[in-house]
């Protein structure tokens, strides 16, 4: 089963970042992020055996409980790999040096108990930010990245950890289907 560890935002966050980018949307012909389905990744698990996911769902409970909650807000952005040469528009974080650590930390702890329940972890180091938009092409962005940076969402804290199951094809117009299996509490 293809999955993720990921920080959901709260609905009234999310609202709040749809409702900035609603109008905007139509002036590029990007594959945009439904908002239901806006989320940080903290671990991609491209492939858990069924047999694996009682050990990874034990374990990633363990490692949430070791974190402690944080204050966050969506706020800027940019794009992979570059303005210039744009594939991915994303969102970014404001979040103090606590926050910024805990979230790093759980990042790590996720990535840690995927790998002791023996389930491979995809991607590379960990950037956090929420993906917008997929480009089909590269494309220079910095208009975008511009109009991003201007964004400031509401806090929230962050008190939980999510491990999400991702069907592919099977949502709207052939995107991935999400499905929550399990939330984590932070410590508190």
């Amino acid at each position: 089963m293809r999955m993720f560890v990921a920080v959901v935002p709260p609905p009234h966050v999310v609202e709040h970042l749809d409702a900035f980018l609603e109008v905007r949307r139509a002036a590029a012909a990007y594959r945009w992020a439904p908002a239901e389905q806006l989320h940080l990744t903290l671990a991609f698990l491209a492939e858990v055996p069924d047999r694996k996911l009682d050990d990874l769902v034990e374990r990633l409970g363990r490692a949430a409980a070791r974190r402690t909650a944080f204050e966050v807000a969506i706020a800027g952005g940019g794009a992979f790999p570059n303005v210039g040469r744009a594939r991915v528009l994303w969102a970014g974080l404001d979040l103090d040096q606590q926050g910024r650590i805990e979230l790093s930390r759980m990042a790590t702890g996720a990535r840690a108990a995927a790998s002791r329940a023996g389930v491979p972890v995809d991607g590379q180091r960990f950037r956090p930010h929420l993906t917008l938009a997929r480009l089909g092409h590269p494309d220079e962005v910095t208009s975008w990245v511009r109009l991003l940076d201007t964004y400031r969402g509401p806090s929230w804290t962050v008190d939980h950890l999510t491990l999400v199951a991702s069907y592919l094809g099977e949502g709207p117009r052939h995107r991935p289907r999400h499905q929550p299996v399990e939330e984590f509490a932070l410590s508190g």
